[in-house]
């Protein structure tokens, strides 16, 4: 039987990897400023500069491929840190637990954060989330909406935006659209642009649109997450206080099998789940309104009841859904007597039930109470 994994033995195996540099181990160098572990999931800090980065890439690269193949992980991640190193005053034999320094939580003025993810693309995830965010700005709330898919950003063309943020005091003001504030990558580069960016830069970039944008104070801020289940689920997981996940699938079985791992996912970092939401659920033919079930139907709901979690409800599979889209008129704002928006409108009330009187902790300290 093999022991969980624990950050003071992920930091003994990494003794194995020499700092090119000093020759000696990269934990003897001080070069390991932090392991954060979450469930199966670990990323560590390496401390370099500037001038150093590009030769400490070997060595970031060996510290993932190690511990990924160790018992007990299944993702590693390796981040390259600038900080400056810490007086030499501290004793060598400090009784750290290998954590590190852990950075302040970011968007302590956001009062829920809720993740809208999937286990695969396809799903129309970004779809869901955006018009959820419209129901909750809609309902009254102060909503915030933030694009986390770096290498696929589709929150411009969906809202309809594609100028540069303005930049105050170092920070970039969020732009405004149906009554939210939003932030996406997209916003910063052509749309054309191929993101071809390696893990660090994708968290670098992920950590900036939540620390260094002036989201103010929200009751709620809805991501959109990349698809399936990586380095940034694990940088989100980590650096904010989730409130929770909101899973998005199709009928098919293929769809919920990835809605699984994503539930499963969020499990192991420890975040609430708040429920599923079948995307796509039905077709109602304009012509003659009849309904059919082109992916199947009821899979979502049967999956939320053996994964334990909630079943949020379902969005039918129709065309105006996706032409407001590409129109950059979210349904929800564009339509919202239609019957895609009033499904939406539906789900976003759930999840504010669930968010603002769930017994999570507001103001002080993480916002997540799970045991």
């Amino acid at each position: 039987m093999t022991t969980a994994p624990t950050p003071d033995g992920l930091r003994e195996a990494l003794r194995a990897i020499a700092d090119p540099a000093s020759g000696k181990d990269i934990v003897t160098a001080g070069l390991v400023e932090g392991i954060e572990l979450r469930g199966s999931l670990v990323q560590v800090a390496l401390l370099t500069d500037r001038a150093h980065a590009e030769a400490m890439e070997p060595v970031r690269r060996s510290v993932e491929t190690l511990l990924s193949r160790l018992p007990g992980i299944t993702n590693a991640t390796a981040v390259l840190t600038a900080h400056k190193p810490p007086a030499p005053a501290a004793p060598a034999g400090g009784h750290g637990h290998g954590h590190g320094q852990k950075p302040p939580l970011l968007l302590p003025e956001v009062k829920a954060i809720v993740a809208v993810a999937s286990g695969k693309g396809g799903v129309g995830k970004s779809t869901v989330a955006v018009n959820i965010a419209v129901s909750l700005a809609r309902a009254g709330h102060r909503t915030g909406l933030l694009d986390a898919d770096i290498y696929g950003p589709s929150l411009p063309r969906m809202l309809g935006l594609s100028r540069k943020p303005e930049v105050r005091a170092e920070k970039m003001i969020p732009l405004q659209a149906w009554g939210m504030s939003c932030m996406s990558i997209g916003f910063l580069v052509d749309e054309e642009t191929p993101m071809i960016w390696r893990g660090p830069m994708v968290m670098g970039a992920l950590e900036q649109m939540m620390g260094q944008v002036e989201w103010g104070p929200l009751d709620i801020l809805v991501v959109d997450m990349p698809p399936g289940t990586g380095d940034a689920q694990l940088t989100m997981a980590q650096r904010v206080a989730l409130t929770g996940a909101l899973i998005v699938s199709t009928p098919q079985d293929i769809a919920l099998i990835d809605a699984r791992r994503g539930v499963r996912m969020f499990e192991r970092t420890r975040v609430p789940v708040l429920g599923l939401v079948e995307n796509m659920s039905s077709f109602a033919c304009p012509a003659c309104g009849h309904t059919s079930h082109i992916f199947g139907h009821g899979g979502a709901r049967l999956e939320a009841q053996r994964l334990g979690t909630e079943f949020l409800g379902e969005i039918p599979l129709l065309l105006d859904i996706r032409t407001a889209s590409d129109a950059g008129t979210p349904i929800a704002a564009a339509a919202p007597d239609s019957d895609a928006a009033k499904a939406f409108a539906a789900v976003a009330a759930r999840v504010w039930e669930k968010v603002s009187g769930a017994g999570v902790a507001r103001s002080s300290g993480p916002r997540i109470v799970v045991e």
